[in-house]
């Protein structure tokens, strides 16, 4: 008979060599980028075709979303490692992703892709 040694840690499955963590958190970012790289090209035809906005407007909501990525990512690398914990903050970031993406759909107002 053999003994079962109460402190041994159940080893987690491997794929590839890879965990289940990282493969989850590799399919969760390859569907949000390929969402994003789906939608995202035709923002400016919506907004200018759709909503009647000028260029000069798709050019400031561009320029906007791009500032507030840079400057999201600063604080939010500084928070995670400020505080120690990542999971929360990529959560977050993918859950607010999947369900901004969807609401472009219900704009009525060029101000509103803001």
């Amino acid at each position: 008979m053999s003994e079962i040694n109460q402190n041994e840690v159940k080893k987690p499955t491997k794929f590839f060599g890879l965990s289940r963590n990282v493969i989850s958190m590799g399919a969760v970012s390859f569907l949000n980028d390929l969402s994003s790289d789906m939608i995202f090209p035709f923002i400016p035809i919506f907004l200018t075709s759709v909503l009647g906005a000028s260029t000069a407007f798709v050019g400031l909501v561009e320029g906007i979303a791009d500032a507030t990525a840079s400057i999201l990512k600063v604080v939010a690398g500084r928070l995670s490692d400020k505080w120690g914990v990542r999971k929360p903050f990529t959560v977050f970031g993918y859950s607010l992703s999947a369900i901004m993406k969807p609401l472009l759909a219900f704009t009525t107002a060029p101000w509103q892709v803001l």
